[in-house]
């Protein structure tokens, strides 16, 4: 497998603030430095923070659940509990052991997805 530079990215992960250059090379191409980027869908921040995650997490519930109301209006109470299961509480769920909330807003965010599913 070869590993292409033009789509790799140096990034720092740390609190210091201390920023000197990344100057790393892949295949004699110099590697961009970059604040922020996406591995297996999570978003990492160079900062350490977990609010760019928990936003579009919240922001993809929002509308696998918007979805799945509209298309099961007059369905009957399983239909759409299995649909909440299978559509929308994955979506809140993927990757949680990593990106775990621990500020208020954060989990409000979170917790008013679910309740509206109720």
């Amino acid at each position: 497998m070869k590993i292409n530079p033009s789509k790799s990215k140096a990034i720092r992960l740390t609190r210091a603030r201390v920023k000197d250059p990344l100057n790393y090379t892949l295949m004699g191409t110099l590697i961009p430095e970059a604040s922020s980027c996406k591995y297996l869908e999570i978003i990492l921040r160079s900062y350490l923070s977990w609010a760019d995650q928990v936003n579009c997490t919240v922001k993809k519930a929002w509308k696998a659940l918007h979805f799945t109301m509209r298309i099961l209006k007059k369905d009957n109470i399983n239909t759409k509990s299995l649909a909440y299961m299978s559509l929308v509480r994955p979506t809140l769920e993927y990757g949680a052991a990593c990106w775990d909330p621990y500020m208020e807003g954060q989990i409000s965010a979170l917790d008013r997805v679910q309740k509206k599913a109720v």
